[in-house]
């Protein structure tokens, strides 16, 4: 979860964030795994203040992503 919102603030992209004292990211995956799981496919969804195509999304996080780490695609 850290990961993917630090890589979603260094792309620039338009993040709704949470309010309150320590406002973060409105990110959710759909399921959580048990410490110490891996996987190769999470699905998530994140808010944003404005539009952007899907295809941006997808072309600004994956740049920001480590190597091993891919956006598979970004569905409204």
């Amino acid at each position: 979860m850290r990961l993917l919102a630090r890589a979603m603030r260094r792309a620039g992209l338009p993040l709704k964030l949470s309010e309150g004292f320590s406002p973060h990211v409105r990110l959710s995956l759909a399921r959580a795994l048990k410490l110490g799981a891996e996987s190769d496919c999470e699905q998530g969804s994140i808010v944003l203040k404005e539009f952007v195509r899907t295809d941006e999304i997808r072309r600004l996080l994956q740049e920001q992503l480590p190597d091993g780490i891919e956006v598979l695609a970004v569905h409204l």
